[in-house]
């Protein structure tokens, strides 16, 4: 056989049967090199018309080596969801497509390989998913009709196997289908597809039932009809419940339902009765279990996703409580019984029990239908379809007797007492977990997401806390005798504790205010911690796990003594805290902190141990799971304690710089880091800065624009940035300044951590503003390209900041300051692009009725231009004059502003209200003819403005005087102790702001006078210029007492 070892250009190496099988043995050799090279010809040869109809050739090729036909159909099924879709580059062609359909379902009932048959019904599956109905309509009637005609000529014939394993898949892939066209294709199929399947399942499990029962020569034959119906049953558990809307108004569907409920209940029989005939062993003993997993799946499934039609189906009242009778007959042998207490270490070793047992795995599925049945009633999903009122009468009737029927008061109260005194037991595998993989074990008992659907003890628990709150007023009484009693009764089973301690902390919300915790905290858990017993740490996880359920739920309890016996469960040197007991209680110290309820003040004494404690529990778990929920528990310790936590500071650092190392590709751990040392931060307030040298390298390393961790940790570590930026004392050091570097990157993308890269930002003008005001155009340069792509709050965001930079640069080198920010705006094409969008909105407004055009920035984003343009006309109106000469030579400022006093009605916010209206006042002062000739236009103005900012306050004497509400002084913004240098820094540049300095009747005074003086006195300003305002207009004005 030639080897293909050198990779050519495709036009070199053409797409022939002959060099493409080679390419496939390359890509199928044991040498890396020839590996490389053949998987990197199949991918140039992906785009070539023919390539997967050849690759379909070699695989129905039977007379070429396995895995070369193994590698061609992976292939294939690889293709489907790459190339096969519509909307896709270099799509499959059409008569490609029709050459390989003709020859695929052909290949998988001739293919011997039943690993290839697999591979093959999958793609074919694949393929209707993309192509039924349109383009293959007739794909899924030929299967079936093939296995119809198949079925009955020859029942036994392998190739009734292959077409239920088509079958199976193609059901799988339609009734992933959400869109309601999609599902309908699978329902509109599903009569035809039911009834053959039905009749298939039917005669091969009644076959092999029979054999069961009466014997017979034929074993081969009975384990074969076994298979098939196996394979049936698990398509039809699929389409009943994705192909049927309201499965139980189908009579087909009723008469499966009672067919499998009838058999189901002879399969059990088999389990248990002890037939003779194969005396099961464990090959068909296995099938058996299997076929009734599938059938209580079905049952499962329809009382989740069709919960009226579970209820209205034929005796399915009856099934559910049949399931809670197998779980109650299960649970006599569930768990570690009171005749034979176990230890940690060595009951686990007595028997083999890592398997899950069939029975356990049936009752799970008994405890999930039950579940399902209380949340049908008590929780019932919602759904966005408008209900019919058939549907409404359905669902009304299935609640009304799932109420009277199952879900009584007595049935619950069974079921109650049945899950804490059995399901809520340890067993043998949990203390061989328990000890051999204690984070593993650890972490799933937490039931944290889906996790509680495969134990059968998490979802004991979720059941009993469904019944508890729904039947409080029930249960609650009967619980607490319980609880009592068996206080009273067991006081040496651990175990058997440890379930009723259980039951305690699940219902915590409900039993808060009948049962007395304060005085169970104190006299029985408090004790019991300091009980030095083998088994006694199992009690101690409880009692962790139980204040962490309480704590949150019950004020006034004794939390100095729950601090103590955290910090008592937490001390390794105790030999009865092992892994579990310490993970279990950095996790639930989660919750006992986390309540509104905490005082610093009292956790601080403990702080010193529990914390060192805590962080070496942190270095020692392996788990990255169980280290995040350690390091969250951290984090909120830092939080709740603020200033308090500086003397651990160090103490956490030295374990975080490790941690972080040894990380490596976990991020979720990483960004756990970032943010503790945020929180760190925070709390330290400038204390923090004496880690910098840690701190900066890591931001550094997530935030580089080539950095493999800035796709996951990015926004954590702007998170830690910012809060650097807020705690940070001027002087910057040169690794803070150095950082500025990579903002730039952040700006040229409307991405989602653009909003905190601008806030940085803004906390570097306050910080560095002469430095950023020097490399401004390298900051305008990103915002003018992206101002038109962003949205309003963005927009906002990128304006507020020019803003700062203009009142920045008048505060640190005045009006030579904001001229060259001026050319800075101009060179960037920042002001050009606000310009441009203003005169748009200038034209669109002038236009009306059915040719009314609409400017491409709404009102909210037009005040943020025009109030950057205010900040220039505040500084400077001929700066702002020439900058529109710049942008629009030869052009007048009437239309801006003729658009800038028209939009003065549509601003709400006070303070951009007040900018603006200086910025056209401050037009006065240049006494052109533009500006004096809409003296009227400002009167209203002015009167409008001063009457919304002007309030009555008490002076000295205590007389009342109106002022300006908007202005600030150092009294009113007086700086408090916990401010930090970020609040000060903003402060000051507040306290200069025009805004919040000028009062606003003083400045349209002088601006007034100086019009006045430029006119040659008040007559002629009178005779030239109030004369033309009108006389109510003037009349407002003037009650002002301005001039």
């Amino acid at each position: 056989m030639v080897s293909f070892a050198i990779e050519v250009p495709a036009e070199a190496n053409p797409l022939t049967n002959q060099n493409l099988y080679h390419v496939l043995c390359a890509a199928a050799s044991k040498d890396p090199q020839q590996v490389q090279t053949g998987a990197k010809q199949l991918q140039n040869w992906e785009k070539e018309s023919g390539f997967y109809s050849s690759l379909q050739s070699l695989y129905i090729d039977l007379s070429l080596p396995l895995e070369i036909r193994y590698l061609a159909i992976i292939q294939l099924k690889n293709a489907v969801d790459k190339y096969w879709r519509r909307a896709v580059v270099n799509i499959v062609s059409k008569d490609e497509k029709e050459l390989i359909r003709s020859r695929s379902l052909e290949s998988v009932l001739n293919e011997p390989d039943a690993r290839l048959a697999l591979q093959s019904s999958i793609f074919l599956s694949k393929i209707i998913r993309a192509e039924h109905p349109r383009e293959w309509p007739e794909a899924v009637p030929s299967i079936v009709s093939t296995l119809h005609s198949t079925w009955e000529e020859a029942p036994t014939s392998p190739r009734v196997t292959r077409l239920l394993m088509v079958l199976l898949y193609v059901i799988k892939e339609l009734s992933k289908a959400r869109l309601r066209g999609s599902q309908q294709v699978l329902q509109a199929a599903a009569p035809d597809i039911t009834h053959v399947l039905f009749a298939v399942y039917a005669g091969n499990a009644e076959n092999w039932l029979t054999f069961l029962e009466f014997g017979g020569d034929d074993e081969g034959g009975a384990l074969e009809s076994m298979d098939r119906s196996l394979l049936a049953l698990r398509i039809l558990r699929r389409l009943v419940i994705a192909g049927y809307e309201h499965p139980n108004r189908e009579p087909a569907i009723c008469e499966i339902w009672t067919s499998l409920s009838a058999q189901s209940r002879r399969m059990l029989g088999f389990i248990s009765g002890g037939v003779q005939t194969l005396e099961l062993q464990a090959g068909p003993r296995s099938l058996v279990e299997r076929h009734l997993l599938q059938i209580a799946k079905l049952h499962l499934n329809m009382a989740k996703d069709h919960a009226a039609a579970f209820v209205l189906l034929p005796d399915s009242l009856n099934l559910a409580r049949s399931y809670w009778d197998f779980a109650r007959r299960f649970s006599q042998t569930y768990g570690i019984q009171p005749s034979s207490p176990a230890q940690i270490g060595t009951d686990g070793d007595l028997q083999d029990e890592d398997e899950i047992s069939f029975s356990e795995k049936l009752s799970l599925k008994g405890l999930l239908i039950l579940r399902a049945c209380s949340k049908m009633v008590f929780n019932p999903a919602q759904s966005f379809r408008y209900p019919q009122d058939e549907d409404k009468k359905e669902k009304d009737t299935a609640k009304s007797m799932m109420k009277q029927e199952l879900l009584t008061v007595g049935f619950a109260r069974e079921v109650m007492e049945g899950l804490v005194a059995r399901f809520f037991v340890f067993t043998p595998r949990d203390l061989k977990q328990w000890e051999e993989e204690p984070d593993e074990w650890e972490k799933t008992q937490e039931g944290a997401g889906d996790d509680w659907e495969f134990s059968i003890r998490t979802c004991a628990e979720k059941l009993f806390l469904d019944l508890v709150i729904n039947f409080r007023d029930d249960l609650v009484p009967p619980l607490i005798n319980v609880i009592l009693s068996a206080g009273q009764r067991c006081t040496n089973d651990v175990f058997f504790k440890d379930s009723m301690y259980a039951a305690i902390g699940l219902a915590a919300p409900v039993l808060e205010k009948s049962f007395d915790f304060a005085s169970f905290l104190e006299n029985t858990l408090a004790q019991e911690v300091l009980t030095q017993s083998p088994e006694y740490n199992i009690l101690r996880r409880r009692t962790a796990i139980i204040l962490g359920q309480w704590l949150p739920v019950k004020e006034g309890l004794n939390r100095p003594l729950v601090y103590g016996v955290f910090q008592h469960l937490l001390d390794k040197q105790d030999p009865l805290n092992d892994e579990v007991v310490r993970v279990t209680a950095g996790r639930q110290l989660y919750n006992v902190i986390d309540p509104f309820e905490f005082a610093a003040e009292h956790f601080a004494p403990f702080v010193p141990k529990i914390l060192g404690r805590l962080l070496a529990l942190i270095e020692e778990v392996q788990l990255p799971e169980t280290k995040l929920a350690l390091l969250r528990t951290l984090s909120l310790i830092i939080v709740k304690m603020e200033g308090l936590i500086g003397p651990s500071a160090d103490d956490i650092l030295r374990l975080l710089e490790p941690l972080w190392k040894q990380a490596g590709e976990e991020y979720l751990l990483k960004q756990s880091i970032l943010g503790i040392l945020t929180a760190l931060t925070i709390s330290m307030q400038t204390g923090s800065q004496k880690y910098h040298p840690l701190i900066i390298p890591l931001i550094r390393s997530s935030i580089e624009p080539d950095s493999e961790s800035r796709m996951y940790l990015l926004e954590d570590a702007l998170d830690l940035w910012a809060a650097v930026l807020e705690q940070t004392a001027a002087p910057a050091s040169a690794e803070i300044v150095s950082l500025v570097q990579y903002l730039v990157p952040m700006f040229e993308v409307a991405s989602d951590t653009l909003k905190k890269a601008l806030e940085i930002t803004e906390a570097y003008v306050y910080l560095l503003p002469s430095e950023i005001l020097s490399s401004a155009p390298h900051f305008l340069t990103p915002f003018a390209s992206v101002l038109s792509s962003l949205n309003r709050e963005a927009n906002g965001l990128v304006t507020d900041l020019i803003e700062l930079l203009i009142r920045s640069a008048d505060i640190v080198g005045g009006i030579s300051a904001v001229q060259q920010l001026t050319s800075a705006l101009l060179s960037t094409t920042f002001i050009s692009k606000l310009l441009e969008s203003l005169h748009d909105a200038c034209e669109a407004h002038q236009t009306t009725g059915p040719n009314q055009k609409y400017p491409s920035i709404d009102g909210i984003v037009e005040t943020d231009y025009l109030s950057v343009l205010a900040r220039l006309a505040i500084a400077s109106p001929s700066l702002l004059i020439a900058a529109l000469d710049a942008v629009r030579p030869g052009s007048s400022i009437e239309w801006l502003l003729n658009e800038w006093f028209a939009h003065m009605d549509n601003i709400t916010d006070p303070i951009k209200k007040k900018l603006n209206c200086l910025a056209l006042t401050s037009f006065l002062e240049t006494g052109q003819t533009w500006i004096l000739g809409r003296l009227q236009l400002l009167m209203a103005m002015w009167t409008d403005v001063i009457a919304d900012l002007f309030e009555d306050y008490e002076n000295e004497n205590g007389g009342i005087v109106k002022c300006d509400c908007l202005i600030y002084t150092a009294e009113t913004l007086a700086p408090s102790e916990t401010d930090s240098p970020a609040a000060n820094r903003s402060r000051h540049v507040t306290l200069a702001d025009p805004v919040h300095s000028i009062d606003t009747r003083d400045f349209v005074r002088d601006k007034l006078g100086v019009a006045v003086q430029l006119c040659g006195g008040m007559e002629p300003f009178r005779e030239k210029w109030v004369v033309n305002v009108d006389a109510d207009v003037l009349k407002s004005f003037g009650d002002l007492g301005i001039f």
